[in-house]
């Protein structure tokens, strides 16, 4: 499970790349992210007693779709959508984001991970509009020791300006 969970934050800081660096057509405000992915195919359903019980003590979960996808809201501020770099995670000794590059409204990086647990690489190809962006991401690898693939589709829409109680993403600048 918690591999699973690594490799849909991997997943969200590839979008973060591609978007923060749209500063010249992203607009700023509440975005809803759909994320289909291998990994949350294969995850068990959360029963809806045990979600509304993490809801209680504050553990805010995306919601699942009947599809596998992922639906989360997130709030890009205008001074991550200004950045010209790709964002730290904060695990670059982790996983690396090598080989970015921009073209248009276009945008493809690899993702180079060495972790004891998982290890491989990732390529990402996305496009977006200053209201629309969509990516994919296959990554290749071992984990545990055993080969494995992933695959992450993500579609995303400008929802408004005002986030309301939506959080920014957290994220360390490259130095």
């Amino acid at each position: 499970m918690q591999f699973f969970v690594r490799l849909v934050s991997i997943s969200a800081l590839l979008i973060m790349t591609g978007t923060c660096l749209a500063a010249d057509k992203m607009k700023p405000g509440l975005w809803e992210m759909t994320i289909k992915s291998d990994a949350m195919k294969a995850m068990p359903k959360i029963p809806p007693e045990q979600l509304e019980k993490m809801k209680q003590m504050g553990i805010k979960m995306p919601e699942i779709q009947n599809d596998g996808a992922m639906l989360q809201k997130v709030c890009f501020t205008k001074e991550m959508v200004d950045q010209d770099k790709p964002p730290s995670s904060g695990r670059e000794q982790q996983c690396q984001n090598k080989g970015f590059s921009r073209s248009g409204n276009s945008y493809t990086a690899e993702i180079v991970c060495d972790m004891p647990e998982m290890k491989g690489t990732g390529n990402v190809k996305g496009t977006f509009t200053s209201d629309s962006l969509t990516s994919v991401y296959d990554f290749k690898g071992v984990s545990h020791g055993k080969p494995f693939s992933h695959h992450t589709e993500t579609t995303g829409k400008w929802m408004g300006s005002d986030c309301g109680d939506v959080k920014p993403f957290v994220m360390q600048q490259k130095k």
